[in-house]
């Protein structure tokens, strides 16, 4: 718990970091890490909604093999935005194995934790029509998603988006 603890506490934003951003590649990055487990996640919250053949339901296979080749591919830029966003010092933590299960453990139940089993119906259809696209163009949507809510929340709407530190486009 204490090693928990220490990491959680390098991969806190430093007050002097407020400024730094990600970019769209670092965010997708980010997407594609985290997708395969989102997906697996999301199967099980949606147990009860979905059918046992529900693509999102199937917790390995074809279509989540592409997901966690992609999440390993993008797994070293992650982990250099990581590091940026963070202090320098947690660089040495996220080289080690555990970085990435520890990371996405972290992140993944907070945007699983949001679904409603009625939306599950909704989710398996999205990921039906997303299944023939290759993962980064998946991560790509997710990412271009996030940066129009956020830019809608910035010009006013009520937009329930979190305030992710995305660089502006051109940075």
């Amino acid at each position: 718990m204490r090693r928990l603890a220490a990491l959680l506490a390098l991969v806190a934003t430093p007050a002097g970091a407020q400024t730094r951003c990600v970019t769209s590649a670092e965010a997708q990055a980010f997407a594609s890490v985290a997708m395969p487990e989102i997906i697996r996640q999301t199967g099980r919250v949606c147990a009860t909604a979905l059918p046992a053949a529900s693509l999102v339901r199937r917790a390995n296979g074809p279509f989540l093999a592409k997901y966690d080749a992609e999440a390993n591919r993008a797994w070293p830029i992650a982990r250099t935005a990581i590091v940026k966003l963070s202090d320098p010092a947690i660089e040495m933590l996220v080289q080690s194995e555990y970085a990435r299960p520890l990371i996405t453990s972290l992140l993944v139940p907070q945007l699983v934790g949001r679904i409603a089993v009625g939306d599950c119906p909704t989710i398996d259809r999205l990921i039906t029509l997303l299944e023939p696209l290759p993962p980064r163009n998946t991560a790509g949507i997710v990412v271009a998603t996030l940066q129009y809510l956020k830019s809608e929340k910035a010009n006013g709407r009520n937009v329930d988006v979190p305030d992710l530190p995305l660089c502006a486009e051109g940075r």
